[in-house]
């Protein structure tokens, strides 16, 4: 009897946890399919956004660039992300994009920080700044020392979480319509040039403009301006600024490297699943490296053909000339740094980098450079 009672009650005892074992696996199975179904959601909806530049609609280079980061993050999502780019002035004006992203009227949009120097005195340094970092040495600061946290930390009271997004390479300083033989030649100059260069040319005694790049041309060419910075010989080319100018300065000392810049709402980025923001930090790094693949492949075709098909006098700027510009500059960026808490702390993770990084380029890249043009 004992031994019957004993088997009656493993009996109950093994009912008891098969049926507590077929709850648990209903139970995880349901789980898992509510899961699945969650992902499913997050995976199959969809994103429309709209991207605003500060150029013109299609422009090599400057321009083409987030059209290549909207085809890349279309493909790479297989269709789940659309980016619809406008060009400048064609729903806001080229020095609105900063403000359309950061009120949300727009997703993304395309430009370069300087511009925005009144609101983000700082955003200066992730372009570029006079005598600073080169296009690989920004590179090098914003990714691996220390920038991009700095950057980023910097556009947060602005809702825009920002991604590099571009260089053009060292640029040349300009088209001019008088020769430039010393200071006494800069003073009255007006000259359309942005960011800290502008402040540069003031102290020197010239006049700075700000003007969109669609504007450039006809301001040269009825006197407006007396001369123009815009990007480089690919660029200027497209423009046809040899035709309303006759001397091609260089070296562009005001901007050795300039960074470009994805501006994202950061209310927009948070929206959005992981992957896709891992698609689209990696069509910007992509697109970051091809732009300046470009610029440098096609600046020395599209110099050959200004000098030689257009007869563009091409000049260096006097050593005198060049000598000021940079005590004025340097004396500049220290002010600043006194004045704004931010900009201090920019320029000292900016000024430490540059002067470790030109440190070892001296016995590198310059050494070897210096070896090759002998």
């Amino acid at each position: 009897m004992v031994s019957h009672g004993i088997c009656k009650s493993r009996k109950n005892i093994m009912k008891v946890l098969i049926y507590i074992f077929t709850v648990l696996i209903v139970v995880s199975c349901s789980n898992e399919q509510s899961i699945s179904s969650e992902q499913n959601l997050v995976n199959d909806q969809k994103y429309n956004w709209r991207l605003v530049t500060s150029w013109p609609k299609n422009y090599p280079g400057l321009g083409m660039a987030p059209e290549r980061i909207a085809d890349l993050v279309e493909e790479m999502s297989n269709g789940q992300m659309k980016i619809t780019v406008y060009g400048a002035e064609e729903q806001v004006p080229a020095f609105g994009v900063f403000d359309a992203v950061s009120s949300g009227s727009h997703q993304m949009g395309h430009s370069g920080g300087y511009f925005w120097k009144g609101k983000v005195p700082a955003a200066q340094f992730f372009t570029s700044v006079p005598f600073g970092l080169t296009a690989d040495e920004i590179n090098a600061w914003v990714n691996r020392g220390g920038g991009l946290e700095l950057w980023r930390e910097i556009y947060a009271p602005f809702n825009i979480y920002p991604i590099p997004a571009g260089n053009t390479g060292t640029q040349m300083f300009g088209w001019f319509n008088k020769e430039i033989n010393s200071l006494e030649d800069i003073k009255g100059l007006k000259m359309r040039i942005p960011g800290i260069g502008g402040e540069v040319l003031k102290e020197a005694g010239g006049i700075p403009v700000t003007l969109p790049g669609g504007e450039l041309f006809t301001a040269l060419q009825t006197g407006v301006i007396d001369a123009t910075e815009w990007v480089g010989p690919y660029n200027d080319l497209t423009f046809g600024f040899h035709q309303a100018a006759k001397y091609y300065y260089y070296p562009g000392w005001h901007e050795p490297g300039p960074m470009l810049e994805l501006l994202i709402n950061k209310d927009a980025w948070n929206s959005l699943p992981k992957h896709l923001q891992v698609i689209i930090e990696t069509a910007s790094k992509a697109v970051n490296q091809d732009m300046l693949d470009e610029y440098l492949a096609k600046n020395n075709q599209a110099l050959t053909e200004l000098v030689d098909v257009h007869g563009v006098e091409l000049r260096k700027l006097p050593d005198d000339v060049i000598e000021e510009f940079r005590k004025i500059s340097n004396k500049i960026l220290d002010d600043l740094a006194k004045e704004d808490e931010s900009i201090a702390k920019v320029y000292d993770s900016y000024l430490k980098f540059k002067n470790n990084v030109s440190a070892y380029h001296q016995i590198s890249e310059d050494a070897f450079v210096e070896s090759r043009n002998k």
